[in-house]
């Protein structure tokens, strides 16, 4: 069977990891004990997910012709990820992250998003079986979005933290909305996961669910949130662990598995990247995403 093309439209940033003894508690001067530039950023690592996990990987994202764009691209196709060269902006400023990491894995970010990059989307999706995109390019997901709807393909939306109303004009567009718990607080005002979950649901008729973590997911369904634990793992670094997440995701809907399945696939896979370590490397193959469903948790 041809694996399916699975589109990831958004950042893609170098990574600038420290690894700390703890995290900082109060602004000062601090000694990192390791530190590795490691290829990051949420639809990127999707991207790379889906490569791991066996499905034909295409990240649509801007990048500049700067040193940190070519390190990405490079590694993007090393790992047997595709990306559209007309996104290259010329004297543009790629995307790069400082992430501070603790012992636990829990990990501080500071993200700068670029700089001249290219605006306008004219991308194309030929061949796609469903669309990933995060919302760090606004007009690049919705346009991404707009072409899957008339296609009749899968939308998701990694519904994570995003600038101004950014998440309010993309949801809609979205049939599959997954939100990190920060993103459905700022997306809905509500505190509690199960009641924002709640008034999104009353607004949207798409699957809806909230990403918590260590303690797993809720999905709505039935008209009420259902929880989906996460194995216990030792997490080494947390960060892309929502990235993998989306990206299994995204793969297991256009394999035509069912929601529950795919929601447990992508769980296994965002545990073992958290056990693994930092970096697109860590993302999981597929033979221990299946051993680890075949195993249960």
């Amino acid at each position: 069977m041809t694996a399916p093309r699975i589109a990831c439209i958004g950042m893609a940033a170098l990574d600038r990891t420290y690894r700390m003894p703890r995290l900082p508690p109060a602004p000062g001067k601090y000694i990192a004990s390791g530190y590795s530039d490691v290829g990051g950023g949420m639809a990127a690592t999707a991207s790379v997910a889906v490569a791991r996990l066996g499905g034909d990987a295409l990240w649509v994202g801007r990048t500049g012709d700067d040193p940190a764009g070519e390190w990405l691209r490079a590694g993007l196709a090393a790992r047997g990820v595709r990306h559209l060269p007309e996104l290259v902006a010329p004297g543009g400023i790629t995307p790069n992250s400082a992430v501070l990491v603790d012992p636990e894995g829990e990990r501080i970010l500071a993200v700068f998003p670029g700089a001249g990059l290219v605006e306008q989307p004219r991308f194309a999706l030929d061949g796609v079986a469903a669309v990933m995109a995060d919302p760090r390019w606004a007009d690049g997901a919705a346009h991404a979005f707009t072409l899957a709807r008339a296609m009749g393909i899968p939308r998701v939306l990694d519904g994570e933290v995003g600038a101004g109303q950014i998440l309010h004009r993309l949801a809609p567009m979205a049939d599959h909305i997954l939100f990190s718990e920060r993103g459905l607080r700022e997306f809905t005002g509500i505190d509690d996961p199960a009641a924002a979950l709640a008034a999104v649901a009353a607004r949207f008729d798409a699957v809806l669910a909230v990403t918590l973590g260590a303690a797993g997911s809720l999905w709505w369904r039935d008209g009420d949130a259902h929880p989906l634990p996460a194995p216990v793992v030792q997490a080494v670094d947390t960060t892309g662990c929502g990235d993998v997440f989306h990206g299994a995701y995204a793969l297991a809907i256009a394999e035509g598995a069912s929601v529950d399945h795919a929601a447990r696939f992508a769980t296994a896979a965002a545990a073992l990247k958290a056990e693994a370590g930092s970096g697109w490397d860590a993302a999981p193959g597929r033979a221990a995403v299946e051993a680890l469903l075949a195993r249960g948790w």
